[in-house]
């Protein structure tokens, strides 16, 4: 990686081979990516979707050419783009960059585009390609599921500097504070340790834990709440952290302590569950079932967990349905939860990789219902 905070252009060329292979295996023309994950997956480019056109081309045979506003080129070129020499078709205002894109692919019709492509853009292409593209949701997923060792560095180095705002929380956490006020301290602390920004910030005290996508609110925390810390952002160049822990505001009651137990031990299943060839949805099953046995399944209303890299959920989504085999290089997170309705919630959540022989944790904070 270079001190740029971006991959080497080796591995950008190795990307946009393997994307030219996969749209020649579906028997397409090729891909048209826009701005979005994909693209900067594939080049490196952080370019943004505006009503000029920005869109790199993938033939499944040939060079790839990256179609810019003239305007853009310079931040093209200040970017990881700038050294795949790639061949580049820039237009201004007043010419059709369709038009361009259809030269790209040699007149063909039978291309993908990425699933971030704006209505703005797909229409226009559609008819002058005098065809509908096809998704390409299934080649890029393919290619983006399986990280290699860079991407895996780069997600256990987000995975260690979530773990060092985990290991602040417990002094934010005080009766009388808001959620509200611990949120802002987090969020602080979330860029204080290596973050480029919070990508999202949840604080669920009380009953407010009951519901896991609560983000937080003015509500005091108070002696004897259970609350849900879930937190993550991009640490460059870009890959994301998301870990959740769930802490005690004093001594929590026998119940809850014993129902909490209950998740550790269905979390510490999904997690032994996973090695290459088990299904996302046996992964799934394994904290699912420990739930159930213990009369909590019902209160467990979310998928086990989502794949993580470039954006924070991709695939491969660990839920029942999906028999998906696992593969190493594959990371996702893994986080059972149990929510009661008006009462509490808790979640415990780590993001792993997937190895030869089982699962990778990136975080290594205690899972223990921690008491503050």
């Amino acid at each position: 990686m270079s001190d740029a905070g971006r991959f080497s252009h080796q591995v950008y060329a190795r990307r946009l081979a393997a994307a030219a292979a996969g749209a020649a295996h579906a028997g397409l023309a090729g891909l048209i990516i826009t701005p979005g994950y994909d693209l900067r997956y594939l080049i490196g480019s952080r370019a943004q979707t505006f009503e000029r056109l920005t869109a790199l081309v993938i033939p499944a045979s040939g060079d790839p050419t990256v179609v810019l506003p003239r305007l853009e080129l310079a931040a093209l070129r200040d970017s990881a783009a700038g050294d795949l020499n790639l061949n580049l078709q820039d237009w201004v205002d007043g010419e059709n960059p369709y038009d361009l894109l259809a030269d790209a692919l040699g007149g063909h019709a039978r291309v993908a585009v990425t699933d971030s492509m704006p209505a703005l853009h797909l229409l226009p292409l559609a008819e002058r390609l005098g065809a509908v593209p096809v998704l390409g949701t299934g080649i890029m997923a393919a290619l983006r599921m399986v990280k290699d060792a860079d991407e895996i560095d780069a997600l256990r180095r987000a995975g260690a500097a979530i773990d060092r705002v985990h290991a602040r929380v417990p002094d934010f956490l005080k009766a009388g504070r808001t959620e509200a006020e611990v949120a802002k301290d987090i969020t602080e602390a979330i860029v204080a340790e290596g973050h480029s920004e919070a990508a999202f910030v949840i604080v669920g005290s009380g009953p407010n834990g009951a519901d896991p996508h609560h983000e937080c609110s003015d509500r005091e925390l108070r002696t004897g709440d259970i609350v849900v810390v879930d937190i993550g952002g991009p640490v460059e160049p870009g890959y994301n952290s998301d870990c959740t822990r769930t802490y005690s505001i004093g001594q929590p009651d026998s119940e809850i302590a014993e129902q909490y137990a209950v998740l550790q031990r269905a979390q510490a299943a999904a997690v032994a569950a996973v090695r290459p060839g088990v299904s996302a949805e046996q992964v799934d099953a394994a904290a699912r079932d420990v739930l159930t046995a213990a009369g909590l399944g019902e209160y467990f209303v979310h998928r086990t967990g989502h794949g993580i890299g470039l954006s924070v959920h991709e695939e491969p989504y660990i839920v029942a349905g999906n028999d998906q085999p696992l593969t190493a290089g594959m990371a996702f997170s893994v986080e059972p939860g149990v929510y009661l309705p008006g009462r509490w919630g808790a979640r415990i959540e780590d993001i792993v990789i997937v190895t030869a022989d089982g699962a990778l944790p990136v975080n290594d904070r205690p899972h223990d219902l921690t008491v503050v």
